[in-house]
């Protein structure tokens, strides 16, 4: 079956800059996804259009088609309350915040009592990205994931 709209993909990533690598889901549970419920940047959803189970797929994104250049007016103050993943904070270290879009990764640049400055910008902004992917499989969504809009993993409905 070829990639196209309301297919179910499983599959194996791994993401890159000029450094090196960033991340890969290789050695863990491979990632799935519903095509064309916008659940990816939108250019990586396009090269996966029309590949099979066996196709791998490597890509390279800009900063602007992948998560956007650096924003210099990115840096906001808010309450350490609002801070989520870990119980003690410095400058580097990346947290969660909840927004009015959901949940939102920030990183803090200064950490008073009760005071954080965070950056908005997304850890990947700014970066040119190279996605390898390696396509395991490709089968029909189910009515319950189209009515959903997202895949559902194995043994059904994990949300």
């Amino acid at each position: 079956m070829q990639i196209s709209d309301n297919a179910v993909v499983q599959f194996h990533y791994t993401l890159s800059d000029s450094t090196g690598e960033l991340e890969s889901s290789k050695g863990s549970t491979p990632l799935l996804y519903m095509h064309g419920q916008q659940q990816m940047l939108p250019k990586l959803e396009a090269a996966l259009a029309g590949k099979t189970a066996g196709d791998t797929v490597e890509l390279t994104l800009a900063p602007e088609d992948a998560y956007g250049e650096i924003k210099q007016n990115a840096i906001q103050s808010i309450q350490v309350k609002y801070l989520h993943g870990a119980k003690k904070w410095k400058p580097g270290m990346k947290a969660w915040v909840q927004t009015e879009e959901g949940q939102r990764q920030v990183t803090v640049v200064k950490v008073g009592m009760f005071k954080a400055d965070i950056d908005v910008n997304h850890p990947l902004a700014g970066k040119t990205l190279t996605f390898n992917v390696e396509i395991l499989n490709v089968r029909p969504a189910t009515s319950e994931e189209i009515a959903h809009g997202h895949a559902h993993g194995e043994g059904g409905h994990q949300h």
